[in-house]
């Protein structure tokens, strides 16, 4: 593997420093002059090249140190900020995803990111930045121990960021984050930060305070009652109900924390009697002691709307960005219940086709001034700093609301309708799909250039950080390629391919848009978003047998890219080639760009980065030979389907474009499990074992009697409980344990009647949501579920904070999955990973691949296997991914025996999840030196490119 360690070694635009595990590194003065002293001894060797005093080849011995000094200060001014995620509430989860994207935005050669968490005891731990890559709240607990360093109090932790950073930028969301709990504690140690004050946090914060706070500024706000503690009188709230007008047996209202975010704990009630029982079980599950309940909505339309201020110093200069419609889908449904009549967490932040968002909204345009209007007078009457996002509703004039005050004067009415703000989030989400960047990147700011707006715009209010507000060129914005706005005329393109039609699409887009993004970092790719979609899109009933080459391809704007689901990217591209809504969206766009004019006075700002240009639609074939034309390599990240069979990989070939990945034969191999098992059948002597099969169609499951196939099953492959799969799809879908018939009786009908999904626990034995292949397989497997001891992560009893693997190792083998990287021929075993299961036996999608679930173990601990069964594990892994022809990377599942390192196979993936949390970055990240994932995926592209020289 010399030529991937050279290859890792020569990328020379990625800029991360490697770092200590057990605690971020300080910046070292006399380091950043050495690595200072070789850049511009680089660039007087490019600078008398190009003037013909020397070769290129030519060196210079001796560099003036006190010029490097002064071109030190004044030329790379490094600003240290204090990145602060986790915090308490449950919205926990969301805060590490958050801080992962700012991290990778943000940090470069003028800051330096110094990374830091608070658990749910408000304990404080400063950790590295490879471990903000690590999956969930749990998954950090658990490595806490042995990856961070811990503070003894808060004030140890604050008198640490004193001398420490220059200014915190918190990405705390809920309780603590966004209450005014860590913005006191800043004040009191006098440390900048990003964001809104404590007081002023606490006002916004709170639900029912901001209500009457907002009532008793003019606003139209929605009639709420309040809950507090358990002495609340029934009767009141009765009469509340009869006071709006509200059936008190069945009439409908929102229930929800006064203080616990945007999301948690917010349900549905109906009627005086439901509205109290959730209202104390909101109090009793200890998610707040004050609940606010409020008419429910009906007829109008979500909004949400992101401010951003421009001012300088304490002079307020609010500019509210293009704001965001949420529009939810009921799929049909006449009796649409709880689950289905909010904005609730899962729709805010895990893909699904229940929610779609509109930028800008499909409302009135003097709406939408009225709400930009709105928004950004909120943001000045309630003092808020820097940036915020605010939720609100539009309701059209034929929908009537009353106000207890209904003046004449009241904000929010308008001769299109009504216009309430009912959320104010001082710390708004920054997920890579986010509404901050949804919103930003529809004005010409990309992720990394609205984040240092921001913190820049944070920095004015400080007296102390002058220096890095006044002077010119200090953290300026380095501008990122998108495909309007080309870099050099040497750019090598690259177009990263998503989506398709498998029921793996969402985590695809999840993985293409991961891809997209770190690949931007360098100057020298310019990167392009893809989009595959079917034919006539997604909700079309045509028949889907159609020529693969028909299939769409959507080359897409920045903007676009940002969603949730294929779905939602394909309507917007719908939306954004629409005539009358292009020029709507341009003229909206411009006008938020003549308000955001006032940046421009600041030396700090370069500019806008993100241009508005319409997505561009191909065929599968034309986009291919576009591809060509401009000598682009293609950066495969779509799952299942055509994206792993080997179907693209042969397209690609025929053309001699250049892919990531796998060639056509090993992608074949693998995405056939009975065909790999074959392949592999002949290294039992090297300890590569397969798990025997039996391939039965789909039409013989829904034609003969289900016991008599269950009976047949467990004969022939001698067990109790089996495995299902699809025989040729991606690595979770339809993925299921069977423990009887009535099991599979429940599955066959899935099959029957093409569910998208089994709802968790429909089998036998607990579980979680269990996707479905779509359209249902042909040909399904059927094996032995093998059986592994369970791997719990426990808290000590005499220590709340230290958590502790519980491993009975009765069976002796493990589940893990492990990445390989190289040439044919050469793959390299990366770290295995186990990954401890939170619910059910089989992993869902959303525990392999979302931020908020898991927890991984990277690598193995020798509690649980040796160094040396390890290492005979990866070496066997080694000649799995070399036997089948493997190239680029890949990954492997399998089962682990933890004293001999014997390896069963469960699959191969050669198009493997690229998500931010997903195990193969954690695995580069364990590599020595480690890989950040903007050097992994250049590895891979790399390793693309050289395969086709």
């Amino acid at each position: 593997m010399a030529s991937l360690s050279s290859s890792i070694h020569n990328i020379t635009t990625y800029r991360f420093a490697s770092q200590n595990k057990s605690f971020v590194s300080t910046t070292n003065f006399s380091k950043k002059l050495i690595w200072k002293k070789n850049l511009l001894y680089k660039k007087q060797q490019q600078r008398c090249a190009e003037s013909g005093l020397i070769s290129k080849a030519s060196s210079i011995d001796v560099i003036d140190d006190q010029i490097v000094e002064n071109e030190v200060e004044e030329e790379n001014r490094v600003l240290r900020v204090g990145l602060i995620c986790g915090g308490p509430s449950a919205e926990r989860g969301i805060s590490l995803n958050s801080a992962r994207s700012v991290l990778d935005h943000i940090q470069g050669d003028d800051l330096d990111v110094r990374c830091y968490y608070i658990d749910c005891n408000l304990d404080a731990f400063a950790i590295s930045s490879a471990q903000v890559y690590s999956n969930t709240p749990a998954d950090f607990d658990f490595k806490l121990e042995s990856l961070a360093q811990s503070f003894q109090s808060l004030s140890e932790f604050t008198e640490h960021l004193a001398s420490s950073v220059d200014i915190v930028f918190p990405v705390i969301h809920g309780r603590f984050g966004e209450d005014g709990g860590i913005q006191e504690l800043l004040e009191k140690a006098n440390i900048p930060f990003v964001g809104t004050p404590s007081v002023e946090c606490s006002r916004a914060f709170d639900k029912f305070e901001a209500s009457m706070e907002l009532k008793k500024q003019g606003f139209v706000t929605i009639p709420n009652f309040l809950v507090q503690g358990r002495s609340s009188s029934k009767s009141d709230l009765f009469k509340w109900f009869e006071r709006n007008q509200i059936d008190s047996n069945v009439g409908k209202v929102v229930v929800k924390p006064a203080r616990a975010g945007s999301s948690i704990g917010v349900t549905v009630a109906y009627g005086v009697d439901d509205a109290i029982k959730k209202a104390n079980n909101i109090i009793s599950e200890g998610i707040d002691d004050k609940v606010v309940i409020e008419i429910f909505l009906e007829g109008g339309s979500e909004f949400t709307a992101i401010v951003l201020d421009i001012g300088s110093g304490f002079d307020f200069h609010p500019v509210v960005l293009l704001p965001t419609e949420v529009e939810l889908h009921f799929h049909g449904s006449k009796d649409v219940k709880e689950d289905d009549a909010i904005f609730n967490y899962r729709r805010k932040y895990l893909p699904t086709q229940q929610v779609a968002y509109h930028t800008p909204p499909r409302f009135p345009t003097d709406v939408i001034e009225h709400i930009r209007r709105g928004a950004s007078l909120l943001f000045q009457r309630f003092g808020l700093r820097d940036f915020a996002r605010i939720d609100g509703w539009f309701l059209p004039s034929s929908v009537h609301i009353s106000s207890s005050t209904d003046k004449v004067n009241e904000f929010g009415r308008s001769k299109s309708g009504t216009i309430l703000f009912t959320d104010i989030n001082l710390i708004s989400g920054m997920e890579q799909t986010s509404f901050l960047f949804q919103q930003a990147s529809k004005v010409g700011f990309s992720h990394s250039n609205i984040l240092r707006t921001i913190i820049q715009r944070a920095c004015l209010r400080f007296p102390v950080l002058a220096p890095y507000s006044n002077a010119s060129g200090a953290l300026s914005t380095r501008l990122k390629s998108t495909p309007a706005i080309s870099k050099s005329k040497g750019a090598k393109k690259v177009f990263v391919i998503f989506g398709g039609e498998t029921s793996e699409r969402q985590v695809s887009l999840m993985s293409g848009t991961n891809v997209w993004l770190n690949l931007q970092a360098f100057d020298d790719l310019e990167v392009t978003p893809c989009l595959l979609s079917p034919p006539n899109g997604y909700s079309s009933n045509e028949n889907k047998e159609y020529d693969v080459l028909s299939k769409k391809v959507w080359s897409l704007p920045y903007s676009l890219v940002l969603r949730h689901t294929t779905e939602e990217v394909l309507a917007a591209c719908l939306e954004a080639i629409e005539p009358a809504r292009a020029t709507l969206t341009s003229h909206l766009r411009n006008q938020v760009m003549v308000d955001l004019e006032g940046l421009s006075k600041h030396s700090w700002f370069t500019g806008f980065d993100i241009s508005d240009v319409p997505p561009v639609k191909y065929s599968l074939e034309q986009w291919i030979k576009h591809v060509k034309e401009v000598q682009g390599t293609v950066f495969i990240a779509v799952h299942g389907g055509i994206g792993e069979d080997g179907t693209i990989q042969s397209l690609l070939e025929a053309e001699g474009v250049p892919y990531t990945g796998p060639g056509v034969i090993a992608s074949k191999t693998c995405m056939d499990k009975v065909a790999t098992s074959l392949a592999l059948s002949h290294l039992e002597n090297l300890g590569v074992l397969t798990i025997h099969k039996d391939v039965r169609s789909k039409g013989e499951l829904l034609s003969m009697p289900i016991l008599d196939i269950w009976l047949d099953l467990t004969e022939k492959l001698q067990c109790e409980t089996l495995c299902i799969k699809p025989a040729r799809d991606g690595c979770s879908t339809g993925v299921a344990r069977l423990r009887s018939s009535e099991d599979l009786a429940v599955y066959a009908n899935a099959l029957r009647n093409c569910l998208l999904r089994l709802p968790p626990n429909s089998l036998s034995k607990a579980h979680g949501v269990i996707e479905m292949p779509n359209p249902p397989p042909e040909l399904l497997i059927f094996e032995p579920f093998v059986e592994t001891d369970d791997i719990i992560v426990s808290s000590k009893s005499t220590n709340e904070n230290s958590h502790h693997l519980i491993w009975k190792g009765h069976s002796r083998w493990v589940e893990v999955t492990v990445g390989v990287i190289g040439q044919r021929g050469a793959m390299r075993s990366l770290s295995p990973s186990v990954t401890v299961k939170e619910s059910g036996d089989i992993l869902s999608l959303e525990e392999k691949f979302q931020g908020g679930t898991g927890i991984n173990l990277t690598p193995p601990p020798s509690s649980i296997i040796s160094m040396e069964a390890l290492k005979r594990c990866k070496d066997r892994i080694e000649i799995i991914a070399n036997t089948l022809g493997l190239e680029g990377f890949s990954r492997i599942d399998a089962f682990v025996n933890v004293d001999s390192g014997e390896v069963l196979i469960i699959e191969v993936n050669t198009v493997p999840g690229m998500t931010p949390s997903t195990v193969l970055i954690h695995q580069a990240l364990s590599e020595q030196p480690p890989m950040y994932p903007q050097e992994f995926f250049r590895t891979l592209l790399d390793l693309a490119s050289d395969r086709s020289k």
